[in-house]
């Protein structure tokens, strides 16, 4: 293939068996992308884009950054300014501390650096921002003490940590804007890489859905690759786009070979994404990775719940023979206990906070139908074990009986988890505390007894357990929690299909900073009622 081939040319030569109306319909595509822009010469203004967004957008990034920690410790200066002059207060010294605010501006973007925060997937998004914002604090703060201590500055250790916490706090409010700004300018075609989606008509409809709801991503579609298994040859080959599967037709089209990779290259393409058909541990996806890796073009997987694993591999070879083991390293002793310890810190403490809210909610559930004010109700937890989970009362006290109605009404019978908006059986009370999420505040008692804990999936009611399949059974290998992956990810609004994917990874996947990251994520989430019904 040639430098100057189109890749809607390319696309018009897709093979199609003896299926004539198949054929037919991959015509009708490839007429419709020739009235659009050549997927070419999108790929060429996109590679500038990129080229603009990875080193110039870094830059700056980079420069505010460091500026914030310079503005933190000017601050700090004027508050006490001996403390960074211990050698007296002239224009000389002056000077000097000017250049080490420079430079420890510099050693700030670095440990930032090393904490990933310049990393293309990483620079969009939130509470994955502010946690290696954290982490590079911590670093610097490690730093400062050393060099402190080993060059004898009498920097007093208040001064230093306070300036680190409004290096902190300047920092997360920097890259808020500069979030806000990046996912904006995503919007129109910026801060992307142009992305082909490979995969069956309906899981590429289903992914384009997603990448256009996420907008911390930045893959930017510009083609798709259908593609699905001969029955005869056990082969992938390129598919036709049923008519009941809806994908933009602005996308070009483009048949699958062994020369994807060069298509990709030529069109300006930069990612690959494959969202299913071909396996990762099949000879099909070593050949196309090793086809499309060898070019710099990134390949990625969009993996599913059971393909979500985090464990650490060790290779052994025991007498000739090898042997390849595995471990979750979250499920060790040490790091359960953290977590327990954890839970029984935090959960003692939001009980005192909270406890005038407490109050004043239990007061005015009582007041408005004079019911009662707590709700038990019967949970699965921890591998299966039933408990009590305790809530404020936010519905009717006949509002079990009438849940099988209204999920049959609502076509959620199906589903593990019903939800659903102006749902009759809330109280006016009950709108006011579920929309700021007060009527959990009781379950501090479970976190504390030990049936539940802080993070986690959502203890499920025995008849939802009932139904779970193997997979989705895997998340009751962890305590259930207050909040959890799909309440600070979309909560009600997410699809069934989200909310058990969100909740089985997080089993595989859990940790202590993950657990942290998830109750900044809440906070917001309260705040905002995003998905709160």
């Amino acid at each position: 293939m040639n430098d100057t081939t189109d890749v809607n040319d390319t696309a018009k030569s897709v093979a199609v068996d003896d299926n004539k109306g198949s054929a037919n319909k991959a015509n009708e595509t490839n007429v419709a992308n020739e009235e659009h822009e050549p997927l070419s010469s999108t790929g060429i203004r996109q590679m500038s884009n990129v080229l603009y967004w990875r080193f110039f957008v870094n830059l700056v990034l980079m420069v505010l950054d460091g500026t914030m920690l310079v503005i933190a410790n000017l601050i700090m200066f004027n508050v006490d300014p001996l403390a960074y002059l211990p050698y007296g207060d002239n224009f000389c010294t002056q000077l000097m501390a000017g250049f080490l605010f420079v430079l420890l501006g510099a050693v700030y973007v670095g440990c930032l650096h090393s904490a990933g925060i310049y990393h293309r997937h990483v620079m969009g998004d939130g509470f994955q921002v502010n946690y290696k914002i954290i982490e590079g604090v911590v670093k610097l703060v490690i730093i400062q003490c050393a060099v402190n201590y080993i060059f004898k500055y009498p920097l007093p250790a208040h001064i230093l940590f306070e300036a680190a916490a409004l290096t902190l706090v300047f920092t997360m409010i920097e890259r808020i804007i500069a979030r806000v700004v990046i996912t904006r300018r995503r919007k129109t075609g910026k801060y992307s890489y142009a992305t082909i989606v490979m995969g069956s008509p309906k899981c590429i409809e289903r992914t384009l859905h997603r990448l256009h709801k996420r907008s911390q991503l930045n893959y930017r579609t510009v083609g798709v690759c259908p593609i699905g298994v001969d029955p005869k040859t056990k082969k992938i080959v390129s598919v036709p786009i049923p008519d009941d599967v809806n994908i933009d037709e602005h996308l070009t089209v483009l048949p699958y070979s062994t020369t994807i990779g060069e298509t990709a290259v030529q069109a300006g393409v930069q990612t690959i994404l494959i969202c299913d058909v071909i396996r990762r541990d099949s000879v099909e996806f070593n050949v196309l990775s090793l086809a499309v890796e060898s070019l710099d073009v990134e390949i990625a997987l969009a993996a599913g719940a059971a393909d979500m694993g985090a464990h650490r591999m060790y290779f052994r070879n025991i007498q000739g023979m090898p042997v390849l083991t595995m471990h979750l390293p979250q499920y060790g002793y040490a790091t359960r206990l953290i977590k327990r310890v954890f839970d029984i810190v935090c959960s003692l403490l939001l009980i005192i906070l909270s406890s005038p809210i407490t109050i004043i909610t239990a007061i005015a559930i009582k007041l408005d139908d004079h019911g009662p004010v707590f709700y038990t109700q019967k949970r699965i937890g921890l591998r299966g074990k039933p408990f009590r989970m305790i809530k404020f009362r936010s519905m009717v006290t006949n509002a079990d009986e009438l849940k099988a109605k209204l999920a049959a009404e609502n076509g959620q019978s199906d589903r593990f988890i019903f939800k659903m908006k102006k749902d009759p059986r809330i109280t006016k009370v009950g709108h006011v505390i579920r929309k700021w999420s007060i009527d959990e505040l009781p379950q501090f008692f479970n976190v504390l007894k030990g049936d539940m804990s802080l993070v986690g999936p959502r203890p499920p009611l025995p008849e939802e357990y009932a139904r779970y399949n193997r997979l989705y059974a895997t998340r009751m290998f962890v305590k259930p929690g207050i909040t959890g992956p799909w309440q600070v990810s979309g909560r009600s609004d997410l699809t069934a299909e989200e909310s058990e994917q969100l909740d089985v990874s997080y089993v595989q996947d859990w940790s202590i900073t993950g657990d942290i990251t998830i109750l900044f994520k809440t906070v917001q989430v309260v705040l905002t009622h995003k998905g709160a019904y």
